[in-house]
């Protein structure tokens, strides 16, 4: 099992959930978080006045999926989020080394 974490401009979200789910993978995890990349940020400009914003508004998908998974599940990702301009966003695997369900303790990860 693997978790693959993708942070994606918020206006992609809805184009790679749908794209997600079109392909069976319903199960994901969404947060609001906040970063920047190698662009160290914006600048904008607001009534006559550059203002710089050092940490850009994202989304944050955790999936906890098969390792056979793992490959289309990014394919998805930087197909469907992926506007071709800097802070598209990264997408990261890490190993899961186990899951328990709290409400059954079940602990078996094909079931989880």
């Amino acid at each position: 099992m693997k978790m693959v974490t993708a942070v994606i401009r918020p206006e992609m979200f809805d184009a790679v959930r749908a794209a997600l789910e079109a392909d069976g993978i319903y199960g994901m995890t969404v947060s609001e978080v906040m970063g920047r990349g190698a662009q160290k940020g914006i600048a904008l400009r607001f009534r006559g006045k550059t203002v710089p914003v050092e940490l850009i508004p994202k989304l944050k998908i955790d999936m906890v999926v098969r390792d056979g998974d793992v490959e289309r599940i990014i394919g998805i990702v930087r197909a469907n989020g992926r506007t071709g301009k800097p802070g598209d966003g990264r997408i990261f695997v890490l190993p899961v080394e186990s899951i328990c369900r709290v409400r059954t303790d079940l602990e078996d990860p094909e079931e989880a």
